[in-house]
């Protein structure tokens, strides 16, 4: 994680606030994606973070992107009497509002990166996003003994991923084919085929990862 980095808070409230909208209960979301709803009202009130496979179980439940769970919450506009004399800080992450999205970019230093910290020993750097886009730009860390799945269950999600392996070692299981990633390998394949990532090295494995939703 970059040296004064964000880290996401309220990953479980925009999650929450999402289901809700969609009058979706708590026990039916359980059901439909497989895990128990104990679990799910923990990740909700932020006693626990998602594994990888249960964010997108998650967001493809409930029709969002995972780029949602990134998005500054939305705030009345301040009136101008309001708003703070003098021009935004430029040292700040860009992000402007729209009802289609939000731009963050187009400059992203290390510093500003938003990051989420997920379960098993996976951390996403958010590095950037366009407007009116469901593309997941993102550099991935998974710690010795990091797993995209709590349950060593694969995965499977709508959309196309792309990955480049920087440094470490990543194992990656695809359908019943195994690969072990090393540094400057890449992979693509449809993320509707059954997957999982897992570190079974002694080192970090750090990666750029562009995930395509839909």
């Amino acid at each position: 994680m970059a040296e004064g980095a964000t880290a996401v808070s309220a990953v479980g409230e925009r999650l929450r606030e999402a289901r809700q909208r969609r009058g979706i209960s708590l026990r039916a979301l359980a059901r439909d994606i497989g895990v128990s709803a104990s679990l799910i009202s923990q990740i909700e009130t932020g006693k626990s973070q998602p594994s990888v496979s249960t964010l997108y179980a998650i967001t493809s439940a409930l029709g969002i992107s995972v780029e949602h769970v990134f998005e500054a919450r939305r705030t009345r506009p301040a009136a101008p009497a309001e708003r703070a004399p003098g021009p935004a800080p430029a040292s700040l992450l860009e992000v402007i509002g729209s009802a289609r999205g939000s731009r963050v970019g187009p400059l992203v230093r290390p510093a500003q990166r938003q990051v989420l910290a997920l379960d098993s020993g996976v951390t996403w750097e958010r590095l950037g996003h366009l407007p009116t886009t469901q593309v997941d730009f993102l550099l991935i860390t998974y710690e010795p003994g990091g797993s995209s799945s709590s349950s060593g269950l694969p995965m499977r999600h709508s959309g196309s991923e792309y990955g480049y392996l920087t440094s470490g070692e990543l194992v990656l299981t695809l359908g019943f084919d195994e690969h072990l990633l090393r540094p400057g390998d890449a992979v693509c394949f449809e993320s509707t085929r059954p997957h999982r990532y897992r570190n079974d090295g002694a080192a970090p494995a750090i990666g750029v990862w562009f995930v395509v939703e839909g």
